[in-house]
């Protein structure tokens, strides 16, 4: 202990490092790893024949190893006379030709360009240990003699833990001068790993002395995450300090990982080496109640393509399900990001293997296989079908999925918020012959990377008589709140939908409640274009589109002195600002004045159906108690695994049913909703949608 300072700043002072070395004695003392650990980095920057100098040498073996594998001319100084005398005494005989000088490198007698490499493994480190004028004078000193020895076209590589206001220091100073910047994270290896000091890793700075150019502002600004990877270019200082950062929190999660299961859920992006773009998503879950064996340790999941938005795989109640029902007790889920090509299931174990096997458990025996699982043993099929922008929405794409039973699906999503499923309808069986017809060379073509879903277009038939979203067939079941559901398929009911998407919704009521009139309000023209084009929607006499925002519509309508009455009143429209705790509707929709137009526009018996996505508690319960306040009697539908709550609003608390009625009143509208010859998802259990629902 008496080894250490008793302040950062006396790492900075000849004093402390005279104590020290005399203190420590002769054994070598390695700051950051010894030349096994970075020997790749140094053989990329520094040549057999060049003139190098070590500043702040220390006793570290470093030199004098790079000297036995062929660098002879290292010239080594260092501000502690003890230390160089112990190293010169070391040197004598065996390494005649390497000289240790006792120098202040803050005022160095070599001459200018001397010479072409200089080394500096922890030295700015023991300099920078604050932002105070008193030490950026020193550093700025120290800059200032490494740039005079450098020849032109010299390197300065800096072996460095690489804290935040050390890396600005560095690359700010050197890149205004015009040399060219580039950051190495060091890889050591399992073995170098375990032997260093430090969990946070070991980067090297390597600056590249450029003549500057008057008047030229270009900065070259590179990163390097391994050894083996091409550099990325960055455009900024800041940037680079951020991909530092990501590679430290990752080591820091690394050894955390190693040392005990996770209690809080974890999760990480890797990204392409050549783009800087997420590719795949990674959760870890860990099950310390599973029985440990020797096969159960650890297991890696491949979600399929299309299927990382499914209670299962998107939640982390579903992948804590997941991982105990595969009895594993590290279970890492890993998603596949859309515009990535992925070389089938072999291609991505072969590319992740070594970067999970940094997340294995502690417990893992050595040597042990570990196996990669998915749906189906397949990496999914997902297709891009468009992509566009919208003036409102952002940018959107469609996209074909293959699901299960070899169903494929069409969704919309807005690039927003990428892991949200706006819309999706399920494509007709009529792809699926084809790709039935095929299934053995899709089958051939999976296996070989392949990820093309049989051929599609916009065209494309979608089934109608399917409700791909759980929110939507809870709010088709209220309709049964209407009361005389044995009548209900063949009444003339008037129905207002706000919101309509991919137009599941109002396609579903205006095929399956012949004589309904639906008007949809829809604010963003683009969608109208995606729900005709990709989604089969079509304009008829019983089916409008109105492109408006719908607190105008509604408001227009409830202003006229003898409003127009709705049977049905239908939100189901997306908030487009995510920084607020409801993401359905938008908050103005939900306000006391909005909700009593609602109201004025509701027939006396008819039912407002709402769709709720409120993650803010308090939030919540302020919206439930103004509905409550405009509409006396209120119902609750939960969706399971999902945030979404769908509200059936009356206006006459007299009108209230019991859960048995609901359900009864359900299975009658289902009955008759069942015509022969008619489709009908036989998944879809109306009375189902009615059994969990509360009177608030």
């Amino acid at each position: 202990m008496a080894l250490l300072p008793r302040s950062a700043r006396d790492f900075g002072s000849a004093q402390y490092w005279e104590r020290f070395f005399q203190q420590r004695g002769p054994r070598a003392f390695e700051w950051y790893g010894g030349y096994l650990e970075l020997c790749a980095a140094l053989h990329k920057y520094v040549r057999p024949r060049d003139k190098v100098l070590v500043v702040g040498c220390g006793n570290s073996e470093l030199s004098e190893q790079m000297y036995d594998v062929g660098y002879q001319d290292i010239v080594n100084v260092d501000i502690s006379e003890v230390v160089i005398n112990q190293m010169r005494e070391r040197n004598a005989h065996r390494r005649p030709k390497m000289s240790y000088l006792q120098m202040d490198m803050l005022q160095m007698d070599f001459q200018d360009g001397q010479f072409q490499v200089v080394l500096d493994k922890g030295t700015l480190d023991a300099i920078l240990v604050d932002e105070e004028e008193a030490t950026l004078e020193r550093v700025d000193r120290m800059f200032a003699e490494i740039s005079r020895v450098l020849q032109v076209g010299g390197r300065y590589l800096c072996i460095s833990l690489a804290q935040a206001h050390v890396v600005k220091k560095a690359v700010g100073c050197f890149s205004r001068e015009g040399w060219m910047v580039r950051i190495h994270q060091v890889s050591g290896g399992e073995d170098g790993a375990a032997k260093r000091q430090f969990v946070l890793p070991v980067f090297v700075y390597v600056m590249t002395k450029f003549k500057k150019i008057p008047g030229s502002v270009l900065q070259i600004l590179e990163i390097c995450t391994e050894e083996q990877d091409k550099p990325v270019r960055v455009e900024s200082t800041e940037q680079l300090v951020e991909a530092v950062k990501e590679r430290q929190l990752y080591a820091l999660l690394r050894s955390q990982l190693n040392k005990n299961p996770s209690t809080s859920h974890v999760s990480l992006d890797l990204c392409g080496a050549d783009t800087g773009k997420p590719r795949y998503t990674l959760h870890v879950v860990d099950s310390p109640s599973v029985k440990a064996s020797r096969n159960n340790h650890f297991a890696i999941f491949i979600i399929p393509q299309g299927r990382e938005t499914e209670w299962l795989f998107g939640t982390e109640a579903g992948r804590k399900q997941l991982a105990a029902s595969a009895s594993f007790r590290r279970l890492i889920t890993v998603a596949l990001h859309r515009d990535q090509h992925y070389e089938g299931m072999e291609g991505i174990q072969a590319e992740l293997s070594g970067k999970v096997m940094e997340l294995a458990p502690p417990s893992l025996p050595s040597q042990q296989q570990v196996p990669f699982l998915s749906v189906g043993g397949d990496i999914g099929v997902r297709t891009i079908q468009h992509r566009d922008t919208s003036a409102m929405s952002g940018e959107y794409l469609i996209e074909d999925v293959k699901g299960d039973n070899m169903c494929y699906f069409r969704r919309l999503i807005f690039l927003s918020n990428r892991n949200v499923v706006q819309s999706e309808a399920r494509l007709l069986s009529s792809a699926a012959p084809r790709g039935q017809k095929k299934r053995k060379k899709d089958k051939k073509k999976q296996e070989s990377g392949s990820t093309e879903a049989p051929s599609t277009s916009a065209g494309q038939a979608i089934d109608r008589s399917y409700l791909c979203c759980e929110h939507h067939k809870a709010m088709v079941a209220g309709l049964a709140l209407l009361r005389n559901p044995e009548l209900l398929p063949g009444a003339q009911l008037s129905v207002l939908v706000i919101g309509l998407g991919g137009g599941s919704l109002p396609l579903f009521i205006h095929d399956y409640f012949c004589q309904s009139h639906i008007e949809t309000v829809e604010i963003d023209p683009s969608m109208l274009e995606v729900a005709t084009r990709w989604f089969c929607f079509s304009q008829g006499d019983r089916m409008k589109v109105h492109i408006s925002d719908g607190l105008d519509y509604v408001a227009e309508l409830a202003a006229v002195a003898a409003p127009a009455r709705y049977d049905a009143v239908m939100f189901d429209v997306d908030s487009k600002d995510p920084t607020l705790g409801m993401s359905c509707p938008p908050p103005a929709f939900v306000e006391m004045s909005f909700l009593q137009k609602v109201r004025a526009i509701l027939a006396p018996e008819g039912v407002f159906v709402l769709n709720l996505v409120c993650r803010d508690s308090l939030l919540k319960d302020s919206v439930l108690a103004t509905l409550k306040e405009v509409f006396p009697l209120l119902y609750a539908r939960r969706i399971e695994g999902e945030v979404n709550e769908i509200l059936f609003c009356q206006p006459h608390p007299e009108g209230k049913l019991a859960a048995p009625e609901l359900v009864e009143m359900a299975r009658t509208l289902e009955r008759m909703l069942r015509r022969p010859g008619r489709a009908w998802d036989s998944s879809y259990v109306l009375s189902d949608m009615l059994k969990a629902v509360e009177i608030v």
